[in-house]
């Protein structure tokens, strides 16, 4: 090769490296808004079964059998991107992991599955931290006595004798409080139980979509406090005590305790959970619908099937309490 060629080739070599940067310089922004619009996607549909960190440390994922994919437990030639994106679309029979083809694009499909092949199959990142003074936590440190039950580093079950003051009043706090999204503590298969309710709400200032309501004045929390109350029922059948018992270890973590669906929970979920209480949204509803309802669920929300769970009778009871306390149904 004489020194013409050779600088020939350099020079084509020069030129094919200059289009390759301008090309990634070019492709970098498109890069870094389809990552941010699927973490925006993921954080507001997908965190609450598979966790913010996509680990699936989530109380929601103690409940649901077969579990959420933990995603950085998943190696990334284990799954491939089609694959994910044909179980966002269409979900998973036999799972909690329902189609979302009606509720996203294409795009957002794909931008959502890319970001968690990204952040938690390949990179592990922890996501955005979700306490931050815009999401309505101005002193998130303020709950620090409860961080190291939180991330396991104290076990659940710690003997009391064990604990300093200091600890006793965080693991108090993390079963109270912090355990509705946390549920990541070390504990063995017998510790300390905990009702599931959504208590972990945000603080004043924050609401989403159709709840936008003014914070409580007194507790400072949000307009969700008030949804996670009981209503008291006075007369009832012994099929009605029997199914408010049911609905509010079952029902009330989507529903809301008052049946309203706008509990803390209720705002992340699209569709929406079923307004009990709501005349509209009830319209037709019968006795024999309903109970069908909660046996098989229904399909294009997160209702799921209830019939593995409870009896009929059950089932049955559960409906006798919706109609006493929140809407009459007809085929009494």
């Amino acid at each position: 090769m004489d020194g013409k060629q050779r600088n020939l080739g350099v020079w084509q070599f020069a030129v094919a490296w200059m289009l390759l940067l301008v090309g990634a310089l070019a492709w970098q922004p498109h890069v870094a808004a389809d990552q941010a619009n699927g973490r925006d996607i993921y954080n507001f549909r997908c965190y609450f079964c598979h966790g913010y960190s996509g680990a699936a440390q989530t109380l929601a994922a103690e409940m649901l059998s077969p579990a959420p994919r933990d995603f950085t437990a998943t190696a990334i030639d284990d799954l491939s991107s089609e694959q994910m994106i044909a179980a966002v679309r269409h979900g998973k029979s036999g799972t909690a992991m329902k189609p979302f083809a009606s509720l996203l694009s294409d795009e957002e499909i794909r931008a959502v599955v890319e970001f968690v092949r990204n952040e938690f199959m390949i990179r592990g990142a922890p996501n955005t931290r979700y306490h931050t003074v815009a999401n309505g936590w101005a002193d998130h440190e303020r709950f620090s006595r409860a961080f190291p039950f939180v991330k396991g580093e104290i076990p659940l079950a710690a003997e009391e004798m064990q604990l300093t003051v200091s600890q006793r009043e965080g693991r108090t706090l993390y079963l109270t409080s912090c355990i509705s999204c946390h549920d990541m503590a070390r504990r063995p298969e017998v510790s300390p139980s905990w009702e599931a309710e959504a208590v972990s709400f945000p603080r004043t200032g924050f609401a989403t979509g159709d709840f936008l309501e003014p914070p409580d004045a007194v507790s400072g929390a949000t307009a969700f406090a008030r949804h996670d109350i009981p209503p008291m029922m006075l007369a009832a059948s012994e099929e009605e005590r029997a199914g408010e018992g049911l609905f509010q270890k079952n029902c009330a973590f989507c529903h809301a305790a008052d049946g309203t669906g706008k509990n803390w929970i209720g705002t992340f979920m699209i569709p929406h959970p079923r307004n009990l209480t709501s005349a509209a949204e009830m319209s037709g509803m019968t006795r024999d619908r309903l109970q069908q309802v909660i046996r098989d669920g229904l399909p294009g929300t997160s209702m799921p099937a209830w019939g593995g769970v409870l009896s009929d009778d059950q089932i049955r009871h559960v409906v006798a309490y919706i109609a006493k306390m929140f809407h009459r149904l007809t085929g009494e």
